[in-house]
């Protein structure tokens, strides 16, 4: 057919020039950073992908960034030291999308793209590295570039290190996760290293055999110190860390279509809320301010900590939950008489990964100061009284019950790492301590029977053992009421059992601490 007009359609145009293959997959060109943390994170994505029949072009190089070592990121100038020249790569069309790590992205929108999916989130603590030949000393330095790290962590050292110190300063520090490492390793007047656990943590998963390298040396580098993960209460993440964020020009739909099948909503709710807040207080790496949302069932949890650059010190740590209590609630409490009596408990810790320690009482005869492997506290309150007994404490539940997962399966290099937990001998056989709580002289008397028979009390349990003491001394018709009462708790093992026993999981509120359920 000399001289006809050939019309072809998009999707047979992208198929001749290379962009789409055979059932509707593509061949998509990735850019990325070329560290090895970006190209691993770059990797994951494209795994994403080619699972789903797509190809995958990759293209990893340097950043504005990664060319200027010498400066602390909140000295430079410019926003996206890590991102701009790849935004113009984008726009140009030389790559169809981008993986950034999200921290590192400008919270202002950028004009002509949008971040389109991301992958679950990493964890998003910061990792604290202290060489094991700085034990004890009362000068402490450690390295941070970060202003946010910097407020927040030496409180929290001067506090949980498990020995007095004198002074402890920040100093700055730049390069790769191998390169930060060997120079801790390399400077005697230096003590420790803060990263973020998720660089870490990904850097060590993955079994590509280009990644072994740096993965031995990480693991010969962590054999000569001692670490911890500072809770999130006291030390919040830099708003976004730990979550892959995946860029695309804003007028590609056929690319949202094929990465709405990879996107996790609730990452990127979570990190879009961190990034809001956080830029309310102007954005940017030179802040002294963290920003964490945690997603739980029964609720989220935001946690703010810092300075404002008004000078306003910033602390929110609070439960964000749809489901309300009634207004018109009495809230009431009671008073217990609380015994523990420490017992020697046949306890052997030579084959255990990790200790849990509910309370630092628990701790009783078994010695933890010698004891070589994890220490994973309740909470912050355990924690620091365990370090003022000398115990290295490597993290903590932050009051939300054992079933928190401490995700530290790459730091011991174990996917399944055995466990003790150290309690009273209600909770446990291999209980440490004798627990007696007996309801205080008059306390039932107190309640007011109609008040009771409106089921209009609303009662906090600071433990599933108080309530039982309450329940037994209550006659069938108190009991009948009592349990259609609202009732309140933390979460975690004590909102299991009383949840357990009341007619409806309805009239159980769950709050962070009895402070926030009396606010």
């Amino acid at each position: 057919m000399s001289g006809a007009l050939l019309k072809w359609t998009s999707k047979q145009y992208d198929l001749l020039v290379g962009k789409t293959c055979a059932d509707n997959h593509m061949r998509l060109n990735l850019g990325a950073r070329q560290s090895d943390l970006a190209r691993l994170q770059g990797y994951l994505v494209g795994e994403a992908l080619t699972s789903l029949g797509h190809e995958v072009n990759y293209t990893f190089r340097e950043s504005l960034g990664d060319k200027n070592l010498t400066d602390p990121l909140w000295k430079m100038p410019e926003k996206g030291v890590f991102t701009q020249d790849f935004y113009e790569d984008l726009m140009s069309g030389k790559f169809d999308f981008i993986v950034h790590s999200w921290k590192d992205l400008p919270v202002e929108p950028t004009a002509g793209t949008e971040i389109v999916a991301t992958l679950p989130r990493a964890d998003q603590r910061d990792l604290v590295l202290f060489k094991k030949s700085s034990l004890n000393k009362k000068q402490v330095r450690i390295f941070s570039s970060s202003p946010r790290r910097e407020y927040n962590l030496i409180p929290f050292l001067a506090k949980n290190l498990p020995w007095p110190t004198d002074k402890i300063e920040f100093a700055n520090v730049r390069g790769n996760i191998p390169t930060r490492m060997q120079k801790l390793m390399d400077d005697e007047s230096i003590d420790g290293l803060v990263l973020a656990k998720a660089a870490l943590d990904r850097l060590l998963a993955h079994p590509y055999p280009e990644f072994k390298p740096v993965q031995e040396k990480i693991r010969a580098h962590l054999a000569h110190c001692k670490w911890m993960v500072p809770p999130l209460s006291e030390n919040p993440n830099a708003a976004a860390q730990g979550a892959l964020a995946i860029e695309i020009k804003s007028d590609r739909k056929d690319l949202k279509e094929i990465f709405a099948k990879i996107h996790c909503q609730d990452t990127a709710d979570s990190v879009n809320y961190e990034r809001k807040v956080f830029s309310g207080y102007g954005g940017g790496c030179h802040q002294k301010i963290g920003v964490t949302v945690l997603k739980r069932h029964y609720g989220d949890i935001l946690i703010v900590k810092g300075l404002s650059p008004k000078g306003e010190v910033l602390n929110t740590h609070q439960l964000q939950s749809s489901k309300k209590p009634a207004t018109d609630l009495v809230k009431h409490t009671f008073n217990f008489s609380i015994t523990r009596e420490n017992k020697t408990a046949d306890i052997s810790l030579a084959k255990t990964d990790v200790v849990w320690v509910a309370r630092s009482e628990a701790a009783g005869s078994v010695d933890l100061n010698s004891y070589g492997g994890v220490v994973w506290a309740a909470g912050t309150s355990t924690w620091q009284k365990l370090a003022a007994k000398g115990v290295w404490v490597n993290g903590c539940a932050e009051g939300l019950g054992e079933g928190e997962n401490p995700r530290i399966d790459q730091l011991i290099g174990k996917a399944n790492p055995e466990q003790v937990t150290l309690t009273h001998t209600l909770a446990s056989n291999a209980g440490t301590y004798d627990l007696q709580i007996q309801l205080a002289d008059g306390e039932i008397s107190k309640l007011k029977s109609d008040v009771l028979a409106l089921r209009k009390y609303f009662f906090y349990w600071k433990s599933h053992s108080q309530f039982q003491a309450v329940l037994t001394q209550l006659n069938d018709s108190q009991k009948t009421h009592f349990l259609n009462c609202a009732h309140a708790c933390g979460p975690g093992k004590t909102w299991q059992s009383i949840r357990d026993v009341l007619p409806s999981e309805e009239n159980l509120y769950i709050y962070l601490n009895e402070e926030n359920w009396k606010s």
